[in-house]
């Protein structure tokens, strides 16, 4: 990813800038992005990206986004200072991971919760990063099999 300040406006003893991103992949796929950093907050802007990217891509780049503007400004996200990314929760990995996501799944599911919105919660996951989370359960047996949809 390029990070490249765009300008500054300077108002009392604030200050508000503009960062202009790129990604380019190598099969030709392009991110061009423009966010403001003022007021202890980063906003994206304008985002053109070709191919069209999904909701959850636009998740992803977001992040991508947010830590790079720290870095560039030697702040964390919050303009602050600090640590780059946003804190997503802890979440044990392999099998603790599958149980813990069964066990939110499940216990969702008995208080008449959406299920995949419990898993997103409790892992920081998007919807889709959660709905394999939750396929992964139901391979290792801690799930039920999903019903047929008729």
């Amino acid at each position: 990813m390029a990070v490249r300040p765009a300008w500054e406006v300077r108002e009392n003893e604030g200050a508000t800038r503009w960062f202009e991103f790129r990604l380019a992949f190598a099969d030709g796929a392009r991110v061009d992005a423009l966010a403001v950093v003022g007021g202890g907050r980063v906003c994206v802007e304008e985002v053109r990206a070709q191919p069209a990217l999904s909701l959850d891509d636009l998740a992803v780049l977001a992040d991508w986004i947010e830590e790079s503007v720290a870095e560039a400004c030697g702040a964390g996200p919050d303009g602050r200072g600090g640590g780059g990314r946003r804190a997503r929760p802890a979440r044990p990995r392999g099998a603790e991971g599958r149980l813990l996501v069964a066990r939110e799944y499940r216990a969702a599911q008995r208080d008449g919760a959406d299920p995949v919105l419990a898993v997103m919660g409790a892992t920081g996951h998007s919807r889709r990063a959660s709905l394999r989370l939750i396929g992964q359960a139901r391979d290792a047996g801690l799930l039920s099999p999903r019903r047929a949809r008729r």
